[in-house]
């Protein structure tokens, strides 16, 4: 695990552009692709046991044919939230709508083995969001693609873990909330492991340092928490040599049938060495893929570098999140990390298939740079997400429908590797018009009333333009409609996040704010 601090690069105009168009290709872009199986194509059974076969190339697909990278993090949100609650609106480049979305349950049904099911639904979107009297269907629908996959065994059940934390301590980290609070999350952590679990420490400030090798928590316990309390906050920020030196200790500590990862701890606020995401991880390339070495990454503190740790992790076949109290770390490191060691899927991708015949346009919100070609869905050379057991994953589409469609709307179809095999395996899901006919608000299912709060929410902030945008104010409304009627806490931060983003874009103080939101 990285704990870091960086300078605000994700507040750089050249960030904010590299976050809007993604280091990816753009969807189609050599006008040729492998669309996913239409409606016609035979269902795969549940497991998807057989492997995927390729499709024929067909010119005319990519323009109704949507592909990304999957992506669980949630770090954007939670540290959306932070923001609001200490006062201040969030920057629109630290604005991620895939994952507010993504910070909600969705209650989706699981797959009986390993692998994902696919549920597809939606709801029209009212003519008039904007206001407080909606009135009547419009054009447009919100399509709903949920992933899931099966949950996590009892921890007793999984198998080993190799963990190494790479702590940022550089004179950041002193602030409230940074390095006491990695301190805390550790000490939690520590009791949570197994016996036959081992971690590492490693710590930077302008070098790095090994606080203890790879150790086997049995009998060792003290020795780790004794490392753990030494940590005191240093000098400058080299997040380069803590990383290199975290995968030196995790190749050095590696073991065969283990789950090997690396923890970055830190605010990721980079300022010595090489603070690119793209040369830190290409030097540590080789035994990422040697190794199936993956990288978490936990930010922490009030200013926090979120597009850099995003970067990172997203080269490290990790992902990120972001903790802003004790009751948020010891969610993180209590109730997800020791079951979400282990992986489900890597290289995951879904693609998006429309059926021209009902869709007159369409727009994904979100994943902006977890883009992926077309063409590219079925190579399997190409970089998709990891993820692991108990993940779910939503994408929100902007549909406008053609009047007087019918029939199927749209399939969706994601493609991974066995973590083991390397084996590809594919699952698909459709929905029709009748699926999508009732209204957004009140009539759809509450988790996706949910989702559609978060993602306008998310457009909201980064000053987006999604069709039947309700304002803040009637969007708080729901929000805390939606909290009453689910007994959900999570949406009730939402609900007063919202409200804290209405009250500062009047120039009014907000009400108390809280940390941010994890799930």
């Amino acid at each position: 695990m990285l704990f870091t601090a960086c300078s605000g690069e994700g507040t750089s105009e050249s960030t904010a552009a590299d976050k809007r168009s993604g280091a990816r290709p753009p969807q189609g872009a050599t006008g040729g692709g492998q669309p996913a199986p239409d409606a016609a194509a035979p269902e795969r059974n549940r497991q998807s046991e057989e492997r995927a076969d390729k499709a024929t190339p067909d010119p005319a697909a990519p323009d109704y044919l949507s592909t990304f990278a999957l992506d669980v993090d949630t770090a954007s949100y939670g540290y959306a939230r932070t923001t609001l609650g200490n006062g201040r609106l969030p920057d629109a480049a630290d604005i991620r709508p895939e994952e507010f979305v993504n910070s909600f349950k969705q209650g989706y049904e699981r797959p009986q083995g390993n692998g994902f099911s696919v549920t597809v639904d939606g709801a029209r979107i009212p003519s008039a969001s904007g206001t407080s009297t909606a009135s009547g269907p419009s054009e447009w629908s919100l399509l709903r693609v949920g992933l899931a996959t099966r949950a996590a065994p009892p921890t007793s059940e999984r198998p080993p873990a190799s963990l190494t934390f790479v702590v940022d301590i550089s004179g950041s980290m002193a602030g409230p909330g940074r390095l006491e609070l990695v301190r805390k999350s550790l000490d939690i952590l520590t009791d949570e492991l197994r016996d036959d679990d081992s971690v590492a420490l490693v710590t930077f400030s302008d070098k790095a340092e090994t606080r203890l090798p790879m150790t086997r928590l049995k009998g060792n316990r003290n020795k780790i928490r004794d490392a753990v309390d030494e940590m005191r906050p240093a000098r400058s920020t080299n997040v380069e040599a803590g990383i290199m030196r975290g995968y030196e200790e995790s190749v050095e500590g590696h073991r065969d049938g283990v789950n090997n990862r690396v923890v970055l701890l830190s605010d990721a606020l980079a300022n010595t060495g090489d603070t690119k995401a793209e040369n830190i991880l290409e030097r540590i390339d080789s035994a990422r893929r040697e190794y199936g070495i993956t990288l978490f990454g936990v930010g922490v503190g009030s200013e926090y570098g979120d597009a850099f740790m995003e970067r990172l992790t997203n080269k490290g076949d990790g992902h990120t999140t972001y903790v802003g109290d004790e009751e948020q770390a010891r969610k993180v490191f209590v109730d997800q990390l020791p079951a979400h060691i282990e992986l489900r899927a890597r290289d995951a991708k879904a693609q998006v298939a429309f059926d021209r015949k009902a869709v007159k346009q369409f727009r994904l919100i979100g994943y902006e740079n977890r883009k992926v070609a077309d063409e590219d869905f079925r190579d399997d050379s190409v970089d998709g997400g990891e993820v692991g057991p108990g993940h779910t994953m939503t994408a929100l589409y902007a549909v406008r429908l053609r009047e007087g469609a019918s029939g199927e709307v749209a399939r969706a179809t994601v493609r991974w590797l066995d973590p083991e095999t390397r084996k590809a395996y594919e699952e698909s899901g459709t929905v029709r018009i009748g699926a999508i006919e009732g209204t957004l608000w009140g009539a759809a299912p509450q988790r996706l009333q949910v989702a559609a709060v978060a993602a306008y929410f998310a457009d909201t902030l980064r000053g987006g333009d999604l069709p039947g945008t309700p304002a803040l104010r009637d969007l708080a409304s729901r929000a805390k409609k939606l909290a009453a009627e689910t007994d959900d806490d999570s949406v009730r931060k939402l609900a007063r996040a919202i409200g804290q983003a209405e009250a500062l874009r009047n120039g009014r103080a907000p009400e108390d704010g809280g940390e941010g939101e994890i799930g």
